[in-house]
């Protein structure tokens, strides 16, 4: 039944048929490689014949094989070439720079979060801070101060990162791409094992353990996954039966840019490979969000909006959505989308493309271009930090500071900020507030909040020993108020993507490069944030919507954030204004005394 849904491209579950499995007689094998004249399991170093049905599906039950054990599928082409491939359905695999695959049980962790899974849901009405993080090089473990370090497994990070995610007030963890992958410098982004954990951190179960205590927190964990392609290393998918099976058949659309293979969605099996695996890493780890990596290229063929609609890559998007949508209600889908692409979290019912969230790259693009510009040209650039806003409403966003900007060549966020380091320390803070007060959920790649000067580096920890210095102290610091700030009052998260509850109140001061805008909760109580994002320091009236005693919830300028304590402190209202006082590059979170 599963493998014919697979080949129907209707199979969810195509991992609990194909694989390595454990069964009555033994362990099961099975692999589907239709174009094959011969396939031979090799399983710790002996060779054992595979039997093969009408459909290409080769298949063997072994006994007395054991958890751990080391296999690859022997393939014989039509043209009598023999490859050693690893399992496409592995659980598990040798740690790289070695390929073969390992026989594992997925099903034997015992899982504690129930009371967590039958609470979850997609946060429209709840706050939402990611950090996004690279396992690999949040930190790494010395246990020889002459040595380079090596990686934390996953239980080490249990006990580093999970701690320190709930003091800075984050809510959820993205994990950049944790299937299997050969090196190191694609991040995770060049795929072998769609369902395997990388082994590069320890076993399986290391991974669940970590998740299940995430979840034991009240972290949410949310996976990156590669839908558009796969590398083509000759011991995984590329070429896997000897005829092109994941990819095309025609080699002008082959290939990606990145020089690795296209999963060719035409193909119905591919169809339900892949959304086999998105599915897998929910029932299988219990994740709580998928991230789909560069969802322009499922849109238009090579991800360009002067390029042909990919219709197999649409169809695959929305195959796959609604089919985890029906199956899974309360997980979320995230679209890594630079398009714009109408409809992308709109349901698949009702033409969309059926993601809860889409990646704001645009918010991302002019708020950094914004304050890259000298403070005395930003009044030319004024509607960089207000353009968002023209368009919020058409998708359900996610405002990213992600990875992407803080790779080599592309600077920091704290470098991109114009001016001296003092300047740099204090416009980032004010930055990272309008992102915490503007409408839509937030991501923050690690590092972003202590200020990192390094480009992040995937073989390198981030630079912690920055948090000795004050001024990157600071930043940590009001981060985490910052944070908390955003947990604790709904008007900055309750109601993201009502218009009702947004309103600008000064949208169009280029002369002062100033902004402010309220945000208000279901009560009609507001929040009023405002920036200066100019050099100097201004008087400003600040209209409000009721007379009153008000008070600063947050000022960027204060002397433990590294400020020169210019504050405002405990004000009454007059004529429905306060007047204030901003210090140069700084920004105040005030609200209504009740």
């Amino acid at each position: 039944m599963i493998a014919d849904e697979f080949l129907q491209g209707q199979s969810m579950t195509a991992y609990e048929y194909f694989g390595a499995h454990f069964c009555k007689g033994g362990v099961r094998f099975a692999t589907y490689a239709p174009n094959a004249k011969n396939v031979v399991l090799m399983l710790n170093g002996g060779e054992f014949s595979m039997d093969r049905d009408e459909r290409g599906i080769w298949k063997t039950t072994l006994p007395d094989v054991k958890q751990g054990d080391i296999y690859q599928f022997i393939i014989t082409t039509q043209a009598l070439q023999k490859h050693y491939r690893s399992d496409p359905f592995a659980f598990y695999s040798e740690v790289r720079p070695l390929n073969a695959s390992r026989v594992y049980d997925v099903d034997r962790y015992k899982w504690k979060d129930r009371e967590w899974l039958n609470r979850r849901d997609k946060c429209y009405d709840k706050p939402m801070n990611i950090y996004e993080v690279h396992f690999g090089s949040w930190r790494v473990k010395y246990d020889d101060p002459e040595d380079d370090g090596r990686l934390y497994s996953y239980d080490e990070m249990t006990d580093k990162l999970i701690p320190y995610v709930k003091d800075m007030g984050y809510t959820h963890i993205e994990l950049m791409p944790l299937t299997e992958y050969p090196f190191d410098g694609s991040w995770g982004y060049q795929v072998t094992g769609y369902f395997a954990a990388t082994s590069r951190y320890g076993e399986p179960e290391g991974l669940m353990r970590f998740i299940d205590a995430c979840h034991e927190n009240g972290i949410g964990v949310i996976l990156d996954f590669v839908p558009v392609h796969f590398v083509t290393d000759f011991y995984a998918l590329h070429i896997y039966d000897g005829g092109f099976l994941f990819e095309s058949d025609r080699e002008s659309e082959r290939f990606s840019e990145w020089g690795t293979a296209l999963f060719d969605y035409s193909k119905p099996h591919v169809l339900s490979f892949v959304k086999s695996a998105v599915n897998f890493w929910i029932e299988k780890y219990h994740v709580d969000g998928i991230r789909m990596d560069a969802v322009a290229n499922l849109i238009y063929k090579h991800g360009r909006k002067d390029a042909p609609i990919n219709d197999s890559g649409i169809w695959f998007l929305k195959n796959t959505n609604y089919a985890i949508q029906k199956r899974h209600p309360e997980v979320m889908l995230f679209a890594e989308d630079s398009t714009d692409y109408e409809k992308v979290t709109a349901p698949v019912e009702f033409g969309g493309l059926g993601f809860d969230y889409k990646w704001d790259l645009g918010f991302m693009h002019d708020t950094i271009n914004y304050v890259k510009t000298p403070p005395y040209e930003r009044r030319a650039h004024h509607n960089k930090m207000t353009f968002s806003m023209s368009y919020y409403y058409n998708n359900l966003y996610i405002l990213p500071y992600s990875h992407d900007e803080v790779v080599h060549g592309k600077q920091t966020m704290l470098d991109k900020c114009f001016g001296k380091h003092e300047e740099k320390i204090a416009t980032v803070k004010v930055l990272y507030t309008f992102q915490f007060g503007h409408p839509g959920k937030k991501l923050n790649f690690m590092g972003n909040e202590i200020a990192e000067y390094m480009e992040w580096r995937p073989d390198k920890e981030l630079g912690w020993n920055l948090l000795t210095y004050p001024a990157h102290d600071s930043v940590h610091q009001y981060l985490k108020k910052l944070h908390h700030i955003y947990l604790s009052e709904p008007a900055l998260y309750e109601n993201d993507y009502n218009s009702s509850f947004f309103r600008w109140i000064d949208a169009n001061n280029n002369d002062q490069s100033v902004y402010s805008f309220c945000r208000k909760d279901k009560y009609g109580r507001g929040i009023y944030m405002v920036f200066n994002f100019s050099g100097i320091s201004q008087r400003y009236f600040l209209r409000v919507e009721e007379n009153g005693d008000y008070y600063e919830l947050l000022n960027s300028d204060q002397d433990i954030y590294a400020g020169s304590n210019c504050l405002n402190g405990d004000m009454r209202s007059y004529n429905y204004g306060l007047n204030i006082q901003l210090a140069p590059l700084s920004c105040a979170i005030i609200k209504k005394k009740f």
